[in-house]
């Protein structure tokens, strides 16, 4: 991939795709499946974003945390609203990865992340997209443009922590450090990265030597969400000269930015993913161009309403 190529599509994002057809009563069906979910900010959002374009859509929350043991009943999700002529989900954790064989194509950028967080579903074919990177980057560069990338530490590989290493890699980062309690799958994300991009990028399994020399931090684990409330690493490593990205927003002042703002860190809030994310879905969902100034003042409305 070229460097203009790889700058589309991290900071444009994935673009119109063919509008969706409504069912019968004229009314988009779109969904979000994840566990954890019911404070979602997604139905508003997406809605909203809709009803500017004058089109009438519904977004359903499909928790996991309902029912014991779900994630197993993945494949029913999907092909139930397969049947029930859904235009497409969002997945988010802890189906990222685990969705990928239940679809029939992939998009590019999807396929070389290995996570999926945004499903069309056309004609009956289920298609897995990939927003995070996209959204990521999007957030990144509106709130802190003038980063330093030359050593970035990166906590997490899962589906969000692979989608914005790739997005890392793509908006200049020169070395690439990553943290994950699955050592195994830091080390193959790892490989990948560098077989991929052509610069260093390493699993590490000491957080204290990796921020030492870093000069920027990006936090991709669930650590600090309402229902898993607390640090990912130990407040004492940050320093001033350190910039901080968090991607979790429920809540978007989690004690990781507060220790991060304590210690002089530049920081963004998980809000500005959560909105760039939210961006290409619509845009996927609908093939309609959202307004991304907007649905990010309806975002921080949202949240200021909570």
């Amino acid at each position: 991939m070229d460097s203009a190529a790889a700058s589309r599509t991290v900071l444009v994002g994935p673009g119109p795709a063919a509008t969706a057809q409504p069912p019968g009563d004229g009314k988009l069906l779109l969904g979000l499946v994840g566990a954890g979910i019911e404070r979602s900010l997604t139905p508003a959002l997406q809605e909203e974003e809709a009803r500017s374009h004058g089109l009438r859509l519904h977004y359903q929350l499909i928790d996991l945390d309902r029912t014991p043991g779900s994630l197993a009943q993945l494949p029913a999700l999907l092909s139930a609203a397969r049947i029930m002529g859904f235009g497409g989900l969002n997945i988010t954790y802890p189906c990222k990865q685990a969705v990928i064989p239940l679809l029939d194509a992939l998009s590019d950028d999807a396929r070389a992340i290995g996570a999926v967080n945004t499903v069309v579903i056309r004609e009956g074919r289920l298609v897995g997209h990939n927003t995070d990177a996209s959204g990521w980057a999007w957030g990144f560069r509106r709130a802190l443009p003038q980063a330093d990338l030359s050593c970035v530490v990166l906590l997490g590989a899962g589906g969000a922590g692979s989608a914005i290493a790739h997005a890392l890699l793509q908006c200049g980062t020169e070395r690439l450090r990553i943290i994950d309690r699955e050592t195994a799958r830091a080390h193959d994300l790892a490989h990948a990265l560098q077989a991929r991009y052509g610069r260093p990028v390493e699993a590490v399994s000491d957080a204290a030597h990796a921020l030492h020399t870093a000069t920027g931090l990006v936090h991709a684990t669930p650590t600090g969400m309402d229902k898993l409330p607390g640090m990912p690493l130990d407040a004492a490593l940050l320093r001033r000269a350190l910039w901080v990205s968090e991607i979790v927003y429920f809540p978007l002042d989690t004690e990781l930015l507060r220790a991060a703002r304590s210690a002089g860190c530049a920081v963004v809030d998980g809000g500005t993913m959560a909105v760039g994310q939210a961006v290409g879905a619509f845009e996927l969902f609908t093939g309609l161009q959202a307004d991304a100034a907007r649905m990010e003042r309806h975002f921080r409305a949202l949240v200021a309403g909570r």
